[in-house]
C-alpha cells in the first residue's frame, strides 16, 4: 500500500497516484512573475510582489486564519512549515525548490473538505496551469506537476472556482550578514572534510574538518535524529559539542565517536567578528523525503534564533553485526499482483452474491482483458471499489513460472494472498491462510516449491498495521466464527482479540468506534503494543511470521513499515532471523530509509527514490539535479542494505512507467517514445546498486494510469491478449548483464566521474573489476571526455551492450546513443 496521504477507494485502500513525467508548457502565472522572496521563522516562504496587483482586487483570505499547505510527496503528506501558503492580496501563496514529478493536494492541516483542493478525477496539467477543485467539485486525484528548480505555486480564486499556477522563481539565497562566512565550505563527500565515507558502524570515530580561515571560534555540534510514523515526528535531540582545533591551513578539525547506532545530524556553529554563523546542510529536496539537504556540499548562514531550524548533514551509524542475506544482494525482482496476473483454476474465482464482500456482493468481469472497474466513473460497476476480480490465483503463479524465470528473475514478490474481502487483500481477514478465491495452503507450499526448483525464492506481503473490518478478529460484520473485538458493531471486551485495536464503546455510530488506518474505516488499525498480538505476530512458536516461512516464505515485504512502532520491528526481526538467517526483510518505506538499516529492523527497502530519480532522468529532467539523490543514498545507506532494496520503476501503487512516460495507448509515436525512454530506466535497473523489479506486465508493455489502472491484467496471448515480446525480449537482454557481470551487481558505487544536464558517467568497482556506467537522457547522440582517476586508468574496456572495446589512458571518450547509455566492463569484469 501507498505512503502518502492522497485519498481511498471505496473498499477503503489507500491509492498513489502517480507522478506526472511530461513536460509542462510554457508558464502562466501573475504578468510580474514572482518578485520577491521572504524568510519567516528560518522558513522560506513564497512571498510574491504585490506591485502589479490594483488595490482593489486585494481581499480577505476566504479561509481566515486557516494555514493551506503543499501536502504531497516532497512533505510525507504532512502539513509542515516549510511548505505553508500565505495570503497575499488575491492568492495563497508558497515558493519553494523542487525537482522533477511531484504529486501533491493543497489542504489545511485536518484535511478539512471545504479548504482541500485536488485534481479533478482523470484530469491533466494544462502548461503551468493545474486542474484543481474541491472534494465537493470532484476533486479526487493529486495535483501533478513536472517541477525544475524554484517555483512559485499560486492558489486563486475566480469566481468561486480555484485555480493553482505555477511560475519560475529565483533561487532563495541564504542571509549572511558577513562576507567572510562565505569562505566557510565542508563537503561530507569528501574524505578530505569528513573521512571516513558513508556509513560507519556503532564505535566508529569519524574525524571532520571545516575551511573557515576567518573564524575566531568554530565547534561541531552533534545531534541524534528522531523520526517517527510517516515523518510526523522530525526533530534532533542535541548530544554533544566539539570545539574544533584551527590548524596552520585554517582548516578547523575534530573528532567523534560514535557509540550507538542511529541517524545523527551534524552542523558546525561558527564565530567570525563576534558573530554567530551556522554552516548546515544545503537545502536540495529529496523525493519523498520531508527533511530538505542532499549532504555534499553545505551552505553557510546567520545563525537562526532557534537551533530546530537548522538543516543537519545526516549520518548512518550501523551495528557492527548487521548482516543482509547474499541472495537478497543479487536478486532480480518480479513483482506480481495475484487478482491480475493469470487465472489459473477457474473453480475458484469469486462469485457474485449476497455477503460475499463485506455487507455487499463482489464483482466478476467476464472478460479477462476489461479494464478494473473505477468508481465513480460510470464503467458499468456498482461504485463500490477494491470488490471487482478477475479470477486470478495461486495456480496461475504457478503455471507461469516459466515466463517469469526466462526474464531472469531469481524472486517472485506478491501483494498479500490471505483471506481477506478485496481484490488487493491489505484488508487482511485471516493472516494464517490463503484466500479461498487465490487457492489453498498447499497451493502455496506447491508454488514455492516449483519457483525453487528455477532458482526463484517466493517472499511474502503483509501488513501488522491493520486488518479489515471484515475480519475474523474485528468482525464489523458478524460474519465469522467465534467473538471479534468489534463483533457486528458492538464493543466485546470478551473478545481474545479486544486489545488488538483501541475502541471507544461510547460512541453512537459503531464506525466511529475505532480508528481507520488515515481515516479509511474499512482498515482497522492494530494496538502493536499488545503482548497478545506480537504473540501472535512474531512471538509465538506458530506465529504467522513463523508459519509462512515454514511454508516456503524465504522472506517478507512489510506494508506501511512506518506507521508500526520500531520497537515492532526490532523484535519481529529477531524472529525472523531467528526462525531463518537466509530469509530477507524488506520495508515499504517511500522517503529516505536510513533508520531502518542500522541493523536492528530491515534489510532493504522498496527503493522509491530510485523509481523516481530513473524516471525523471528518463523523461528528460534536469540529470545532476536528480542524480543527486543517488548520491545521498550511497552516502547514508551501508552498501548491503542498498543492493538488498528492490530498485522499482512500477507498483501497484503508481501509474505504471509506461503510462507516466508518456504511453496513454491512444497515439502510436507517444507509445514508441514511451518505450525508448522505459529502456533507459531499465539501464539504470540493472547498471546501479539496487535489485533491479519488475511490476508484472511491464515487460510486454504493459501501461495504465492511477490505481486501479494500473493493476491491469496482464494480456497473455491465449486469453487474447496481445503482449510485446519485442520489449519482453529486450528486458531479458539488459537483466541478463546482472548474471554475466556481477560488479553489477555487487559493485560499490563511486562518485560521478560526470554530470551535466543530460548526461551521467559513475564508476562501480568489485575488487581489481572496474565498470562505468553512464545514460544520456537527451535525443541526440552525445559524446564526452572522462577523466579517468588513476585506479581507472590503462584498462581496456568493452560496452556489454554494443561490444565495442575502448582503451583508456588518463581520459576516456564515450560516445552515448540517444536516450539510451553504456555499460562498460574492464576485462575480466
Amino acid at each position: 500500500m501507498a505512503n502518502g496521504g492522497l485519498g481511498w477507494d471505496m473498499a477503503g485502500e489507500r491509492t498513489q497516484s502517480a507522478h506526472r513525467t511530461d513536460r509542462s508548457a510554457s508558464s502562466r502565472g501573475r504578468s510580474a512573475g514572482v518578485a520577491a522572496l521572504a524568510i519567516t521563522g528560518g522558513i522560506l516562504a513564497g512571498c510574491a510582489s504585490v506591485a502589479d496587483v490594483a488595490v482593489d482586487r486585494c481581499s480577505a483570505p476566504p479561509f481566515d486564519d486557516t494555514r493551506l499547505y503543499l501536502r504531497g510527496a516532497m512533505s510525507g503528506w504532512t502539513a509542515v512549515d516549510e511548505y505553508a501558503m500565505r495570503w497575499d492580496c488575491d492568492a495563497y501563496v508558497v515558493t519553494t525548490e523542487l525537482q522533477g514529478a511531484q504529486d501533491f493536494k493543497i489542504a489545511d492541516a485536518d484535511w478539512s473538505g471545504a479548504s482541500t483542493f485536488a485534481g479533478p478525477r482523470g484530469s491533466e496539467p494544462e502548461g503551468a496551469v493545474i486542474p484543481t477543485a474541491r472534494p465537493d467539485q470532484g476533486g479526487s486525484d493529486n495535483l501533478r506537476y513536472r517541477f525544475d528548480g524554484w517555483s512559485t505555486l499560486r492558489l486563486q480564486f475566480e469566481d468561486g472556482r480555484p485555480v493553482l499556477t505555477v511560475a519560475k522563481a529565483a533561487p532563495q539565497v541564504e542571509l549572511l550578514s558577513d562576507p567572510r562566512a562565505r569562505s566557510l565550505r565542508h563537503d561530507s563527500r569528501d574524505v578530505a572534510y569528513k573521512a571516513p565515507f558513508g556509513p560507519v558502524v556503532d564505535g566508529g570515530e569519524v574525524k571532520f574538518g571545516l575551511d573557515a580561515p576567518d573564524a575566531e571560534r568554530a565547534t561541531l555540534v552533534i545531534d541524534r535524529r528522531r523520526l517517527e510514523g510517516n515523518q510526523e515526528v522530525l526533530a534532533y535531540d542535541e548530544l554533544e559539542r566539539v570545539p574544533l582545533v584551527r590548524g596552520a591551513d585554517g582548516r578547523w578539525t575534530g573528532r567523534h565517536v560514535f557509540p550507538t547506532t542511529g541517524v545523527y545530524g551534524y552542523w558546525f556553529d561558527v564565530e567570525i567578528g563576534g558573530r554567530h554563523f551556522v554552516y548546515q546542510n544545503n537545502s536540495a529536496p529529496i523525493y519523498w523525503t520531508r527533511e530538505r539537504g542532499g549532504n555534499g556540499l553545505g551552505v553557510a548562514s546567520d545563525a537562526p534564533q532557534d537551533t530546530e531550524t537548522v538543516r543537519r548533514f545526516r549520518m548512518t551509524v550501523t551495528s557492527r553485526d548487521y548482516a543482509v542475506p547474499a541472495w537478497a544482494q543479487q536478486a532480480v525482482w518480479y513483482y506480481v499482483f495475484p487478482e491480475r496476473f493469470r487465472n489459473g483454476d477457474a473453480s475458484n474465482d469469486p462469485k457474485p452474491g449476497p455477503n460475499t464482500f463485506q455487507n455487499g456482493s463482489v464483482e466478476m468481469h467476464a472478460d479477462w482483458n476489461a479494464r478494473p472497474f473505477r468508481p465513480g466513473s460510470n464503467d458499468g460497476s456498482d461504485n463500490r471499489g477494491g470488490n471487482d476480480f478477475f479470477g486470478g490465483d495461486l495456480a496461475g503463479i504457478t503455471e507461469k513460472l516459466d515466463h517469469i524465470a526466462a526474464l531472469g528473475t531469481t524472486a517472485l514478490y506478491m501483494t498479500p494472498i490471505f483471506t481477506a474481502a478485496s481484490n488487493h487483500k491489505y484488508d487482511t481477514g485471516d493472516y494464517r491462510n490463503v484466500d479461498p478465491a487465490f487457492g489453498t495452503n498447499a497451493e502455496f507450499e506447491r508454488l514455492t516449491r516449483e519457483a525453487a526448483r528455477r532458482g526463484i525464492r517466493v517472499v511474502v506481503d503483509v501488513s501488522f498495521n491493520h486488518t479489515g473490518r471484515d475480519s475474523l478478529y474485528f468482525d464489523r460484520f458478524a460474519k465469522h466464527p467465534g467473538v471479534g473485538a468489534l463483533e457486528g458493531g458492538g464493543v466485546r471486551t470478551d473478545s481474545p482479540y479486544a486489545d488488538w485495536y483501541r475502541l471507544d464503546a461510547s460512541q453512537a455510530d459503531p464506525d466511529d468506534r475505532y480508528t481507520g488506518w488515515t481515516g479509511a474505516r474499512d482498515l482497522p488499525e492494530l494496538n502493536e503494543a499488545s503482548p497478545s498480538f506480537r504473540s501472535f505476530a512474531y512471538g509465538a512458536p506458530d506465529s504467522v511470521t513463523a508459519l509462512w516461512l515454514d511454508r516456503g516464505a524465504s522472506g517478507w515485504r512489510m506494508d506501511v513499515a512506518p506507521w508500526v512502532p520500531d520497537d515492532f520491528w526490532r523484535g519481529w526481526r529477531q524472529a525472523v532471523k531467528a526462525k531463518d538467517p537466509e530469509a530477507v526483510t524488506i520495508a515499504e518505506t517511500w522517503f529516505d530509509s536510513s533508520k531502518y538499516f542500522l541493523g536492528d529492523t530491515f534489510d532493504g527497502t522498496m527503493n522509491y527514490i530510485f523509481r523516481d530519480t530513473a524516471l525523471n532522468i528518463a523523461s528528460g529532467s534536469d540529470v545532476a539535479g536528480a542524480y543527486r539523490n543517488i548520491e545521498l543514498m550511497r552516502e547514508l545507506y551501508p552498501a548491503q542494505a542498498w543492493r538488498a532494496s528492490m530498485n522499482l520503476l512500477s507498483t501497484h501503487d503508481t501509474a505504471r512507467s509506461l503510462w507516466l512516460l508518456g504511453d496513454h495507448g491512444d497515439d502510436p509515436a507517444a507509445t514508441a517514445l514511451a518505450g525508448r525512454r522505459y529502456r533507459l530506466a531499465v539501464l539504470m535497473q540493472v547498471a546501479w546498486p539496487g535489485a533491479p523489479t519488475v511490476f508484472y506486465g511491464d515487460e510486454v508493455g504493459v501501461t495504465g494510469g492511477e490505481d486501479p489502472d494500473n493493476r491491469r491484467n496482464f494480456p497473455w496471448a491465449d486469453t487474447g491478449g496481445d503482449p510485446d515480446m519485442t520489449t519482453y525480449t529486450e528486458m531479458r537482454k539488459l537483466i541478463a548483464l546482472r548474471r554475466q557481470h556481477p560488479v553489477l551487481a555487487l559493485g560499490e558505487l563511486g562518485a560521478p566521474l560526470y554530470t551535466d544536464a543530460h548526461v551521467v558517467v559513475a564508476p562501480r568497482t568489485l575488487q581489481d573489476r572496474v565498470a562505468l556506467v553512464a545514460v544520456n537522457n537527451s535525443d541526440a547522440e552525445r559524446t564526452v571526455q572522462i577523466d579517468l582517476p588513476p585506479t581507472l586508468r590503462g584498462r581496456s574496456y568493452t560496452d556489454a551492450l554494443t561490444g565495442q572495446r575502448l582503451e583508456a589512458g588518463p581520459t576516456i571518450q564515450l560516445r552515448l546513443p540517444p536516450l539510451f547509455g553504456a555499460v562498460l566492463v574492464s576485462d575480466g569484469a
